[in-house]
């Protein structure tokens, strides 16, 4: 138990000194309580967690755009409250090696080349129809239902937050604690069984970007809930905690981190957005800004050309999809960097490489005014709207005049309630 509430008290400190670096203080002389204060600012880890809590104060004072915003965001909060909770016991079958705790998904664009029989019941060997998705994936594994949870997890936080409605915050719990910590229902901190392809693999390093982006917005519900959430209490945070450090370990040093860690393309810099949010998290800040600091060469100036393309995307079926979704790991990484003191967005490589740059050979499709002229098996003009508002905070003047001409996501343009890129189209692999 002593060593839970250590464990607990080096990430409040560690998650407080984050967010010290975002409103311009120093990181406290001495750790900050372990329940931190109710209605204070979050200690977030992508998002800005001082501009969330002027945006409440705000909307508290009747913000009339901010109060459209908050019924789109409490809409899809208010569908999460008659489902789940989700966990990994649930599938089918188990991942490979027994374990119902470990995770396991399907790689999305592997199919079987012939048809299932009692001696081949996998339609084996599978074979690779690059952005085409597979629906056996979407059975059997883990994948939508971790999907589920990150989402509900993300959209009632976020309205809890907003409104101070405690069926949102105890739902939240709900669902972290079912996944994550209850010892008959939680998932094990590790996926060595993602993206497993039948009669192949049993799990493959490109398996973790399940988890790159979608896992940094859970550690950012918990720092919202952490704000004083009914349900939500000090042994769940210090387990979480235990949950963080034990991923963050497997994270550094399994084999699969270490080869997805030294993927050149967007699974690399999802890899570094993953790692630094965990090492933000959990206390520690050096990795986390050493991580972001050394994505300026190994990821901006190696993926983005002179131009802004990105060649490696542009190569895709699902080019546009893949351009924006790439600049979702980009940016999310920007906003932890920005965070401790390393300014991605001001990046230029030797040819002129910039973030900058690489949103704005977007806008032209993003805002209607040309077509993609790129291979994309289904364009999605607002796949490309959150890395267009992450451009237009961090100063881009052209991407700040695009975003009137912007399309709105299904569901609703959240920016204003949750200003960190994300992906918003469906399609992930």
């Amino acid at each position: 138990m002593r060593t839970a509430h250590r464990r607990a008290a080096v990430l409040v400190t560690a998650m407080a000194a984050c967010a010290a670096l975002v409103t311009g203080g120093a990181s406290p002389a001495a750790p900050a309580p372990a329940a931190p204060v109710a209605h204070g600012v979050p200690r977030t880890v992508v998002l800005d967690g001082a501009r969330l809590h002027r945006t409440k104060v705000r909307l508290e004072h009747g913000d009339a755009r901010l109060r459209r915003a908050a019924r789109a965001l409490t809409a899809r909060a208010d569908t999460w409250l008659g489902q789940g909770p989700w966990t990994v016991v649930d599938k089918p079958r188990p991942a490979p090696g027994g374990d119902v705790h470990d995770y396991l998904s399907q790689a999305p664009y592997w199919w079987p080349s012939r048809p299932p029989g009692p001696d081949n019941p996998w339609g084996c060997p599978y074979v690779q129809r690059d952005g085409q998705r597979n629906p056996e994936v979407d059975t059997g594994t883990d994948r939508q239902d971790l999907e589920k949870v990150v989402d509900s997890a993300y959209d009632l936080s976020l309205a809890w937050y907003y409104t101070g409605d405690g069926r949102y915050a105890r739902k939240a719990s709900q669902v972290l604690r079912t996944w994550f910590l209850d010892p008959a229902t939680r998932m094990n901190p590790q996926l060595d069984h993602a993206q497993f392809i039948p009669c192949r693999y049993d799990g493959r390093a490109i398996g973790i970007i399940d988890f790159s982006q979608s896992y940094t917005g859970v550690l950012d519900a918990i720092a919202l809930l952490d704000t004083g959430a009914p349900g939500w209490s000090a042994g769940d945070r210090a387990a979480m905690a235990r949950w963080n450090e034990d991923f963050l370990r497997w994270l550094r040093d399994s084999d699969f981190g270490h080869q997805e860690g030294a993927a050149t393309n967007n699974h690399g810099t999802f890899y570094d957005l993953l790692l630094a949010a965990l090492a933000c998290a959990t206390g520690d800040e050096d990795l986390a800004r050493r991580t972001a600091r050394q994505a300026a060469a190994t990821r901006v100036t190696a993926q983005i050309a002179a131009d802004g393309s990105q060649p490696q995307e542009l190569a895709r079926t699902r080019s546009w999809h893949y351009s924006a979704f790439t600049l979702v790991a980009h940016t999310r990484l920007a906003a932890i960097g920005r965070h401790l003191g390393v300014d991605l967005w001001g990046y230029e490589g030797p040819a002129g490489q910039s973030l900058f740059k690489a949103v704005d050979y977007l806008l032209p499709a993003a805002t209607g005014a040309a077509a993609w002229p790129h291979p994309e098996l289904e364009f999605h003009r607002y796949a490309a709207t959150d890395v267009v508002h992450a451009a237009a905070d961090a100063g881009d003047t052209r991407a700040r005049k695009a975003l009137a001409s912007l399309e709105a996501p299904p569901g609703g343009d959240l920016w204003l309630l949750r200003p960190a890129p994300e992906q918003l189209d469906s399609i992930a692999g």
